[in-house]
């Protein structure tokens, strides 16, 4: 059969149409294939959402089998149409106070519980991870672990998910001391700097020395005396062994004496839009990273138990078109819910179509308030634990 040269490409253009088409379909359908697979709901095919204030969505929804029941709350915000506020039980930086009592106190529309704390002696609810509320210092990081932190971009909130470490020094002439924390019980040989957020006093032993600093100028340096009272927009150095010593050497009352601090971000350029935040909340470990769950529970140095095995969880996300997250997960209560492990968590926050989310405090401190009432079954025995730290939610329509 003879062809001219232009009914040859008349054929290969009618081929290469035929190919085209084909290969569209065939895309189609695996696109389809992947968003079903995607489309999976195991923990919150039922869950439906309901507006509580303008804002903010609360959804309720009861999953799992009957061996293994779970109840599950969630907040969805738009941080475009409501605010977050980070805040301390009772103001301060000791003492514990529940979720409920926070939001009442704040006219918030909900809330959630926070971050990590000691639950007893002296020093009873004291954070024990980096919290900074509306720009002060109140406790430094803990092995580097996960935080979220929240920038106003002017009518809009924006969230940031990331591991970050602190740095601190005193510095008296050229003469530079490291500060190893805040607000916290002193270890061997540590400078530990206290601010009024703190307490009235430091409440320390009298086995250190302590230097009481106003307008950056040491008013007294009390050794081996402890409990100095905190100045007002001053702050209070102790330090033990080693750190001690160094006092005693380069610290004198009148010297001129500065603290200065920074958080660095352990994600590469990141630091720069940590610096943006006006309030910072460490807990960790962090779940979901870049929408793929990435669990850090090892590099955070938490037990593995601490992972795999199921208790109540509090979570915070956010998703790819800048709603927050806010997630409970009851447990502890066979015939109720049975809880969590981490790697589960973190499967429901994709669920809820979360680009980057990290754990909060759980067990028994897990807690979620919606209109000053308690939505979640809390899992101690004598009802809703007092905690540290909270996460306000309001509606900007106030």
């Amino acid at each position: 059969m003879n062809l001219n040269k232009r009914t040859l490409q008349n054929a290969h253009q009618a081929i290469s149409v035929w190919l085209l088409v084909a290969l569209l379909a065939v895309s189609s359908s695996f696109a389809e294939l992947t968003f079903a697979q995607n489309s999976t709901r195991r923990y919150t095919s039922s869950l439906s959402f309901t507006e509580i204030a303008p804002g903010i969505e609360h959804g309720q929804v009861e999953s799992g089998s009957a061996e293994e029941p779970l109840r599950i709350n969630v907040l969805r915000v738009d941080l475009k149409r409501a605010r977050v506020k980070v805040v301390r039980a009772l103001d301060q930086g000791l003492g514990m106070e529940t979720v409920s009592s926070l939001a009442t106190r704040y006219r918030a529309d909900a809330a959630i519980n926070g971050g990590f704390f000691r639950l007893t002696g002296t020093y009873r609810g004291e954070s024990t991870g980096l919290l900074i509320i509306d720009g002060k210092l109140i406790s430094e990081s803990n092995n580097n672990r996960a935080n979220v932190g929240f920038i106003n971009e002017g009518p809009a909130t924006n969230v940031l998910f990331g591991h970050l470490k602190y740095q601190g020094e005193i510095s008296v002439g050229r003469r530079r001391h490291s500060v190893n924390g805040l607000n916290r019980p002193l270890a061997v040989d540590e400078m530990i700097v206290f601010t009024p957020e703190f307490h009235r006093t430091t409440l320390t032993n009298p086995d250190g020395v302590e230097v009481v600093v106003r307008d950056k100028t040491v008013i007294a340096v009390n050794d081996l005396k402890g409990s100095s009272r905190i100045p007002p927009g001053g702050f209070v150095i102790s330090a033990t062994g080693k750190a001690r010593h160094w006092i005693k050497r380069n610290v004198r009352p009148g010297s001129r004496l500065r603290f200065t601090w920074k958080i660095v971000s352990i994600e590469p350029n990141d630091t720069d839009e940590w610096r943006r935040t006006y309030s910072i909340l460490g807990a960790g470990p962090q779940l979901i990273k870049s929408g793929r769950i990435s669990i850090t529970h090892l590099q955070e140095q938490m037990a593995e138990s601490f992972a795999t095995d199921r208790h109540p969880r509090t979570a915070i996300g956010k998703t790819a078109d800048g709603k927050l997250l806010m997630v409970t997960a009851d447990g502890r209560q066979p015939k109720i819910s049975v809880g969590m492990s981490l790697h589960s968590l973190a499967e429901l926050l994709l669920e809820l179509n979360a680009t980057d989310a990290i754990n909060l405090d759980g067990g028994g401190s897990t807690t979620m308030v919606v209109k000053q009432k308690v939505v979640n079954r809390t899992s101690d025995q004598t009802g809703e634990r007092p905690v540290s730290d909270a996460i306000l939610v309001f509606s900007r329509a106030k």
